[in-house]
């Protein structure tokens, strides 16, 4: 008879629950996954775009037998950082607070020259090979490419508690519909519950996030049907590689990133140094008023090229994030539970990692099970561990110096880095070729791969 197959838990339903559940089916693992939303994402044109390396489509293709990845991605081959400065005075930003029933966060510009920007490249890489989604699209492919039932939408997670001995652990979780609290028993439990973990909390209680310095205007503009009006036409001309480049424009103490995802979409973030805002508990955005954004507009004019800045005025509803990280933890698991994602590393987004690093812990911890077997759980984990706290402790870290850099923020040594007067070879810190590993994970053992990439 055969024996049954190991149980895990995982909770938190984005893109690393959903990896995490591919990952550890693919290993032999019955899996359930708990997410607090009543339903999946419906697709809206607000969210983010995100960036995934080479590393992360093989891991993807291996779990996902899906045409529409490739359809649903578009190809970024050029990594541009380019200098953007007013032709005739430089710029001075004096963050302003101005409190309304949430919280008005002005950056306003104090010094100012309304005659024409310029700009030049300080680094272009051609060797980048990056491939940019929507997070609702790549969402919805790992989703539907489940067993139905794997993933118990409106189940909001609220304890778990390890057995003696450690042979199995029993998490709850309230179904939001009924109020009931269910109990499922399993060999694991996988927390993918995001930057705000509450189980990173009750593992690693002195673990806290850090606000970065600056908060972020972010926006996807849908032109569909629209290829040809002169705003398109416009922003086409100012980022001549717009289709397949990912663009970074620096100001002073300012930047701001720009590239292209499939399905005529432009997608967009603008980083502001200042106070750390307020939000809400469970969030990590801040709810914007009108007014709000159209303060946003009007420093956009005076900031960024003309091109850009009607590209972000005809933006439906852009938002605020708020940029956190945390300091590397000293473990990624305890007795029976395991932290992978952002519920293990929380990162700002510079360094294009967050999504990235969801992925490969993933499949890293999948490869790992099924490597040990449950007989030997503890190894399996101790493994996984070794394997991806290097990486992603120095990729946290390097994330947080990039986004210091590209805002103009003193650095450890005291030193800001100034896009003005930067030499080449200080420019060249801006790459992200620059992150640690950036060429991939190292793997102490054999993962067997699709030995076809994604094709461009």
């Amino acid at each position: 008879m055969e024996a049954p197959k190991p149980q895990a838990v995982v909770v938190g339903g984005s893109i690393a629950g959903l990896s995490c559940a591919h990952a550890l089916i693919s290993a032999g693992w019955r899996v359930t996954v708990f997410e607090k939303s009543a339903s999946p994402p419906d697709g809206s044109p607000t969210g983010a775009g995100l960036c995934l390396d080479p590393q992360s489509l093989r891991f993807l293709s291996r779990w996902i037998s899906d045409p529409h990845l490739h359809d649903v991605t578009s190809p970024l081959s050029i990594d541009l950082v380019r200098s953007l400065f007013p032709s005739r005075s430089s710029l001075l930003f004096q963050p302003v607070l101005e409190y309304s029933p949430i919280l008005l966060c002005v950056m306003q510009n104090r010094l100012t020259d309304s005659g024409t920007k310029d700009s030049r490249t300080l680094t272009r890489d051609e060797d980048f090979d990056f491939r940019a989604a929507h997070w609702a699209d790549l969402h919805s492919i790992l989703l539907r490419t489940l067993p139905l039932g794997t993933v118990l939408w409106g189940h909001q997670f609220m304890s778990f508690e390890v057995s003696d001995g450690r042979s199995s652990v029993v998490t709850k979780a309230r179904v939001l519909r009924t109020d009931e609290i269910i109990g499922i028993a399993s060999d694991l439990v996988v927390a993918a519950d995001g930057c705000l973990s509450s189980i990173r909390r009750q593992l690693f209680p002195n673990s806290k996030l850090r606000y970065s310095g600056y908060y972020a205007w972010r926006g996807i503009l849908d032109f569909s049907g629209r290829e040809n009006d002169d705003i398109i036409l416009g922003i086409r001309q100012s980022y001549p590689d717009l289709a397949d480049c990912l663009y970074f424009d620096l100001a002073l103490a300012t930047h701001c990133v720009l590239y292209e995802l499939k399905g005529h979409r432009l997608n967009w973030l603008w980083y502001i140094n200042g106070p750390e805002p307020e939000r809400k508990e469970s969030s990590l955005t801040v709810k914007v008023s009108d007014s709000m954004i159209e303060t946003m507009h009007e420093e956009a004019d005076k900031v960024w090229v003309p091109e850009l800045a009607r590209v972000m005025k005809e933006t439906k509803e852009p938002f605020i994030n708020i940029i956190y990280d945390s300091d590397p933890l000293p473990k990624l698991f305890r007795d029976n539970v395991v932290l992978v994602g952002d519920a293990a590393h929380p990162t700002t987004p510079h360094g294009l990692r967050s999504t990235n690093m969801s992925i490969q812990d993933a499949a890293v911890l999948g490869c790992c099970l099924k490597k040990w077997g449950l007989e030997n759980l503890s190894s399996a984990l101790e493994e996984y561990q070794s394997i991806r706290l290097p990486v992603i402790s120095k990729q946290v870290l390097h994330a947080r110096k990039l986004g210091r850099i590209k805002q103009g923020l003193a650095l450890n040594c005291g030193r800001t880095f100034d896009p003005t007067t930067a030499r080449q070879e200080e420019c060249l810190q801006l790459q992200q070729r620059s992150m640690p590993y950036f060429e991939g994970v190292p793997i102490t053992f054999d993962i067997t791969l699709p030995s076809e990439q994604i094709g461009s």
